[in-house]
């Protein structure tokens, strides 16, 4: 009986704190300067690098104090534009609350949750006797990287500029290449403590009006902490979380997102993170690269049909030796298979053991490569395949024919541009070769059907995700696996759904003898 009493006792649950926005919300902003100044500090408790500066405005003699964080506060911008003319300059009727300021952006601020928010973005805060209202002046001026060359999708013809950590720059970017008044930005806070910013970039004239609003939605129904990247924001607003394939892309290429733009489709640029999302997209998107239209429509298209060979051989490759060493070896010819028995002849694994024993062992390298530093990865990663494939074919645990598959699949898998679709390639992989080690051959072509009509039946916010091939759109042919020439292309894809569908007049070069 004592265990059912035990079983039975309530477990001692702490209540959760109300949070201090909801607590002091209904708080208003006061006269008192004093009584403000205790308010604000209640609110930033164990805040070491609050700075709270007092001084006497010179023109009209009123105390006065300057808020702001140091870190993410410009100290020189404090010093020269809000300090040094409040304290020795004459009133400026012309400027708000007849602040002689000097700063870009002065707003005023009448609830304690915009103060907050203001001063945790960067911003000083200035509150003075007598007033009911507080000023925000735009002093941002945390730390920021240098633009850089995108470190994962290298591009050979392309600019080598890449998307940073500050979503004003990353947005100034796009504009550089989209100079155009259609461009529109709609900004959008998300989140109850970190309230991250996104801005959502799109051309007015040209994405459809159904698209937008449905990404709008998704994003304004998020109930988090705070977005910290990307990754984050795609996982949480997507058609399909269960699905392996990814549904919006992520790139770090200014040019390659404003391409995405000018083709009808929607960039969300989520300050602090150096990639933006572009929505919608389909499969074939995964296999285009930026570099594509920078070379010859033939060679584009070569590389285009070669990515999606690539694509089906690191799926299928470890898969299809299972199947023909373990069931369907009639297929293989006599003195192929022959050769195929001495290498497997000191091998004590079945296929399926040893083609797992190698895919695994080749996802702890890349791993590893991955997440020590450049010269040491690329080391670990060399070495580290000679010494070990030797050694285990040596050992006798392998076969050679198996290192040489294993080989190949990581080298198509390196082929594909977009690194979430090779961590989908990644995952496919290990089903299929479950499903060809069970039912051989034939469970190779089921799980390829059952991948083909996962495809189809997806959607990326709300679009076919199959498209222009499930369903048929042959319109969208010219710049899907195949690239012809860019004069051929004078609409845009069907599948972004345009509203806007014309993207340029008759190009078609002429001959000297026309």
């Amino acid at each position: 009986m004592w265990f059912f009493g035990l079983s039975s006792k309530r477990k001692y649950r702490p209540s959760r704190p109300q949070r201090a926005d909801k607590q002091q919300s209904n708080d208003s902003i006061s006269t008192d300067l004093a009584r403000n100044i205790a308010n604000l500090l209640l609110r930033f408790t164990q805040t070491p690098d609050l700075f709270v500066r007092e001084f006497t405005i010179k023109h009209s003699g009123e105390r006065a104090v300057l808020v702001y964080l140091e870190g993410l506060a410009d100290k020189n911008s404090i010093n020269n534009d809000i300090l040094r003319p409040l304290q020795f300059e004459s009133e400026r009727s012309d400027a708000v609350g007849g602040l002689t300021v000097t700063v870009g952006h002065v707003s005023r601020l009448t609830s304690w949750p915009q103060i907050e928010t203001a001063i945790l973005h960067g911003s000083s805060v200035l509150l003075i006797e007598g007033r009911a209202e507080v000023y925000a002046m735009d002093t941002t001026g945390w730390p920021q990287r240098a633009i850089e060359d995108p470190q994962i999708e290298a591009s050979l013809k392309g600019a080598h500029q890449g998307f940073v950590e500050t979503g004003s720059q990353n947005i100034a970017m796009l504009r550089r290449y989209i100079p155009n008044r259609e461009l529109k930005v709609q900004e959008i806070w998300v989140g109850e403590r970190g309230h991250s910013k996104l801005s959502v970039l799109y051309l007015a004239d040209v994405t459809h009006p159904e698209v937008l609003q449905e990404l709008v939605d998704r994003i304004r129904k998020l109930d988090v902490d705070v977005i910290i990247n990307t990754g984050e924001l795609a996982e949480l607003i997507e058609d399909n979380p269960y699905s392996p394939f990814p549904q919006f892309i992520l790139t770090e290429r200014p040019d390659a997102a404003a391409s995405q733009i000018l083709q009808g489709r929607i960039v969300v640029v989520v300050d602090r993170s150096p990639s933006v999302l572009v929505a919608p997209v389909s499969f074939t998107s995964f296999f285009q690269n930026v570099d594509d239209y920078s070379t010859r429509w033939s060679i584009a298209t070569f590389i285009r049909l070669l990515r999606l060979f690539a694509f089906f051989v690191a799926i299928l490759l470890p898969a299809f030796y299972i199947a023909i060493t373990s069931y369907n070896f009639e297929t293989i010819p006599v003195k192929l298979l022959i050769t195929i028995g001495d290498s497997r002849g000191r091998v004590p694994f079945p296929p399926f053991v040893e083609a797992i024993l190698m895919e695994i062992t080749l996802e702890m390298m890349r791993e590893a490569g991955v997440r020590l530093p450049a010269p040491v990865g690329q080391t670990v990663g060399i070495v580290g395949g000679i010494v070990i494939g030797q050694a285990i074919v040596q050992a006798g645990l392998v076969s050679n024919i198996m290192v040489i598959i294993v080989a190949f699949t990581a080298i198509a898998s390196f082929i594909l541009p977009n690194y979430d679709m090779v961590a989908a390639v990644r995952l496919l992989r290990f089903g299929m070769m479950v499903a060809a080690s069970m039912f051989g051959i034939v469970g190779i072509v089921i799980g390829v059907m059952l991948m083909i009509g996962h495809l189809i039946s997806l959607e990326s916010l709300g679009t076919p995700y199959g498209t222009p091939y499930g369903p048929m759109r042959f319109a969208d042919w010219k710049d899907a696996l195949v690239r012809l020439p860019l004069w051929k292309m004078k609409d845009r894809p069907v599948g972004t759904r345009a509203v806007q569908s014309k993207r340029q007049g008759s190009n078609h070069p002429k001959g000297d003898g026309e």
